[in-house]
């Protein structure tokens, strides 16, 4: 049976079930039922990067701050209050009443002790963009932390109000990275209870939670599920062994009918092909500059856009997400042209094709649709479609020549948190040029907003003319849940079940 017939089936299911049992939430227990696709590799923020991972970090852990997602504003969470010294420095007043999960008292030893490490490359934080900034933090009293900058950082802030959060001191030290990964203790407004490694974990409200911005969780257990394959993932939707999924292709959202909720956000996430433009595995035809043109203009972005993805996402062109503070949208677009595509590849010296590997974890219907445009032009794929940490442990060692993959920025509403990740001779570098991570080095290391938005416009500018990646287009994400359940999506792709709730 077609994927299509299968969801055209369960959706009629649903229709016929839905009658007889008009609720599937499970209030008696209090409990939200959850399903993700990609398997949790450890429950260390700091080791895992993958969108489950920063997810699971805003419940289980807390930062120093906190962004309100409908304002932007920054708020003290376990600061009570902030303030820029100078350039390079930072200092916080702590809360006094927070306690982790394991009855740790939280203090500035914590915070003192978070901050040296992973600022520490040899601790092996795997995000390094993240946290490469900070030189140091010491105490200045019991609940009072000053925090050194290697340099200028204006999106410190953004860091500090999301992805680095707060270890507890005492229990790291007992049990190391591995053990955190393990059996995760922190500050958050859920306590992880039970963990079967890779497929399902049991978070319960923590009862001891401070009156912080994120206010108090209304529910008390959210059970975490694993499951890779979308059809099983409705299949348990509709069969009310999970109230809510996410990230549903709209052909799918669109079986749905009485009962649930289908809610279409855009996100903050961009597709983009990446070309191996410096050579970094070996010898191969993208590092000619015509085969990569040939490629931009072969791909039907628009096509894929309108019949795949649907919803609220757009072509992109530069870089970088359009509302990230210095993402400049002037820069040279490659229309749908498979004719110019294959006169370039005749101009390369291959008038009858090529064949190249080509990798992607996540969406293969949008590969395989840009598998068919290549192969109309004459570009053969050998396609590995595989998980995302097997695929990001080959990229981050140069061996990837050709890439389909996603980006979410951390949902860091600056361009040093994706154009200068990708292009600053880091390990996700595959360009390598020596004018685009000057200019971004600069931008990086200034709070001038005028400066650095001219140096990443000239950085984007450039990684566009060279095709050092094709940006393919932003994604928007389908919430598919309950109508019983209370909550509301945001396009920073961070679901916030601490503030939802039961109708």
């Amino acid at each position: 049976m077609s994927s299509r017939n299968l969801l055209t089936t369960f959706a009629a299911a649903a229709m016929l079930t839905s009658t007889a049992f008009p609720s599937w939430a499970d209030k008696a227990t209090d409990t939200l039922r959850v399903a993700f696709p990609k398997q949790l590799e450890s429950l260390n923020p700091y080791v895992a990067t993958a969108r489950e991972m920063v997810v699971m970090a805003r419940h289980v852990w807390d930062g120093l701050l906190y962004r309100d997602p409908n304002t932007g504003e920054y708020l003290g969470n376990l600061a009570k209050s902030f303030q820029w010294v100078d350039e390079t420095t930072l200092e916080f007043e702590l809360r006094e009443d927070v306690v982790f999960h394991n009855g740790e008292a939280f203090d500035a030893d914590d915070v003192v002790f978070t901050l040296n490490w992973i600022a520490e490359p040899a601790n092996g934080v795997s995000n390094q963009s993240t946290v490469n900034w900070i030189d140091s933090a010491e105490k200045t009293g019991p609940y009072a932390v000053r925090l050194k900058l290697k340099k200028v950082f204006p999106a410190a802030l953004e860091y500090l109000s999301g992805p680095i959060v707060m270890f507890p001191k005492e229990y790291f030290n007992e049990v190391g990275p591995v053990g955190m990964g393990l059996e995760p203790v922190g500050t958050g407004p859920y306590r992880i209870v039970e963990v079967e490694p890779g497929s399902r974990y049991v978070l319960e409200r923590n009862e001891n939670y401070f009156a912080g911005p994120k206010g108090t969780p209304a529910i008390n257990k959210i059970v975490w599920k694993t499951i890779p394959e979308r059809n099983t993932q409705f299949a348990e939707l509709l069969s009310g062994g999970i109230d809510w999924i996410w990230q549903i292709p709209a052909d799918q959202a669109e079986q749905l009918g009485y009962g649930y909720t289908v809610a279409n956000e855009p996100t903050m996430r961009v597709g983009y092909l990446s070309f191996d433009a410096a050579g970094r595995s070996g010898d191969n035809p993208l590092t000619d500059f015509r085969v990569r043109k040939a490629i931009a203009h072969a791909i039907h972005r628009e096509a894929i856009v309108d019949e795949l993805l649907k919803g609220k996402s757009k072509v992109l062109h530069s870089a970088c997400f359009p509302s990230q503070l210095g993402c400049s949208e002037n820069v040279v677009n490659y229309d749908y042209d498979p004719e110019r595509a294959r006169q370039l590849l005749t101009e390369a010296g291959y008038p009858d094709g090529l064949t190249i590997p080509f990798y992607a974890y996540r969406d293969r219907e949008y590969a395989e649709a840009m598998i068919g445009n290549l192969a109309s032009v004459g570009i053969t794929v050998d396609f590995s479609y595989m998980k995302y940490a097997a695929l990001r442990d080959l990229d981050h060692s140069g061996e990837i020549p050709f890439k389909f993959m996603t980006w979410g920025s951390n949902s860091i509403n600056d361009v040093s948190a994706i154009t200068s990740h990708f292009f600053r001779k880091g390990k996700d570098d595959y360009a390598l040029d020596d004018d685009v991570a000057d200019w971004l080095e600069a931008a990086d290391n200034s709070i001038d907003v005028e400066l650095r938005t001219a140096n990443y416009e000239q950085a984007l500018k450039k990684i566009a003319d060279e095709i050092y990646w094709l940006p393919l287009w932003s994604y928007n994400t389908n919430y598919v849940y309950i109508n019983e359940l209370e909550f509301k999506p945001y396009p920073d792709e961070i679901p916030r079940f601490y503030a939802a709730s039961w109708k």
